[in-house]
């Protein structure tokens, strides 16, 4: 039996001289070296596997290549927050390529661009699903467009991972969702917020669609029912708003305890600029967001977030061994000044995680992929352990960070445990 193929050797001929490898091999061969080794690669699967043997649905695949589809905002104002789905999705496919890929086929990617609307989001995941013919589709970010296209992925019984956290409240079969649900991130931070800053009045605020409106009705419930404190204020916006005046001297009059913000996309700028324009302060006041990431605060500025709050499930500044690896190889192929955030990481869970479930599953087929998946780990997930429950939801751990003036953030409070993913708790809906 020969040995496996050493993933570094496919870039020889990349430079003119081996001898000096130019800037360009040496930052590629620096990203595959820092790339975590999630699976083993396999010796000629596709003989073992044949097309004829593992796609009995007509998926786009050959002896050699799998087709997958990417369906993200590239455009609009999403595109600050999605960028990093596509980019973390890229990596997660070109890591596995350079093992062999997935019984023995190379990854092929088809992009679309969602373009931030949610109508030509269900009108390109048609197109990746019945014209394309995708095995699995790797997108989304918002609750309207994962909502658009829902219907199109049960109707064509297709696969989507989904990596954004989001409001529960929802499971498909035809779905995975690698961020986190509301019990996860809602529920944990506003009991921090309790618990931690003592807080018991909470102005509500929310970008208008149905995440931030929802995530909102879920905390209102908890903040009043479970936590007998009051919410003082609740207002939305459109997307891509940028107008919050009026905003700042609601929040002045009412002084509330905490200001609860699920705000996203390019909004984010203007509100927390008009945060700071009009004195309210992370050293002032408390506030703590659901939507704004590593990603969002190249746009915000750390200046006018710091001393705010963040839950999430994941930060670029997590300090183990597997998301050293990922920030490594990230930065390798993004460039230095690249950054990770919490969905940014989830869509990179994507891609190992649907490998796996080919793999246990060994065939494509969408209805045996999706059999295989419950119970699946990823040990080395840059967030940590993680393990997939029959819900399609993750088990995973929730976090509380503190913005700094850099633009980073520092982890001030983490679950001792994972906690299981829960998207429809009584008395929440």
């Amino acid at each position: 039996m020969s040995q496996p193929e050493n993933p570094h050797d496919r870039l020889k001929g990349v430079s003119d001289s081996a001898d000096a490898p130019s800037p360009f091999r040496r930052r590629i061969l620096q990203g595959l070296s820092a790339m975590p080794i999630l699976a083993v690669p396999g010796i000629s699967l596709a003989q073992k596997f044949p097309t004829a043997k593992v796609n009995t649905t007509k998926l786009a695949m050959t002896e050699t290549e799998v087709t997958v589809g990417q369906l993200h905002s590239s455009t609009g104002t999403m595109a600050i927050s999605e960028t990093g789905s596509i980019q973390a999705e890229q990596l997660a496919i070109d890591q596995i390529n350079a093992m062999g890929g997935i019984l023995g086929r190379k990854i092929k990617v088809i992009k679309e661009d969602g373009a931030s609307d949610w109508p030509t989001f269900a009108e390109k995941s048609k197109k990746l699903l019945i014209n394309d013919r995708c095995a699995t589709v790797f997108g989304c970010w918002t609750s309207a467009s994962r909502k658009a296209v829902l219907p199109v992925f049960e109707k064509e019984n297709g696969l989507l991972y989904y990596p954004t956290f989001y409001e529960g409240l929802e499971q498909s079969k035809n779905v995975f969702y690698t961020g986190q649900e509301a019990t996860q991130q809602i529920l944990y931070g506003l009991d921090w917020a309790k618990n931690e800053k003592k807080a018991k009045s909470f102005f509500l605020i929310g970008s208008d669609y149905i995440w931030p409106r929802t995530s909102m009705k879920i905390a209102r419930k908890h903040i009043e029912n479970f936590q007998k404190g009051k919410v003082v204020g609740e207002e939305y916006y459109p997307l891509g708003s940028t107008n919050f005046g009026s905003l700042m001297n609601k929040i002045k009059l009412q002084k509330p305890d905490c200001i609860f913000a699920a705000v996203v996309g390019g909004s984010n700028v203007a509100f927390y600029k008009a945060l700071k324009a009009a004195g309210i302060t992370g050293n002032k006041q408390l506030l703590l967001t659901l939507s704004v990431t590593e990603d969002e605060m190249t746009g915000v500025g750390g200046e006018n977030f710091a001393g705010f709050y963040s839950s999430m499930k994941y930060f670029q500044s997590l300090d183990n061994d597997n998301n050293k690896k990922f920030v490594a190889a990230f930065k390798a192929k993004y460039g230095p000044k690249s950054v990770i955030g919490d969905v940014t990481q989830a869509a990179y869970l994507g891609p190992w995680l649907w490998k796996a479930a080919v793999e246990r599953a060994g065939s494509f087929d969408v209805d045996k992929v999706v059999a295989a998946s419950p119970g699946i780990e990823l040990k080395q997930a840059p967030e940590g352990y993680v393990k997939l429950d029959a819900n399609h939801h993750l088990w995973s751990k929730s976090r509380i960070a503190m913005g700094q003036p850099d633009a980073t953030f520092k982890v001030v409070a983490e679950s001792p445990q994972l906690i299981k993913p829960d998207p429809f708790p009584k008395g929440y809906q």
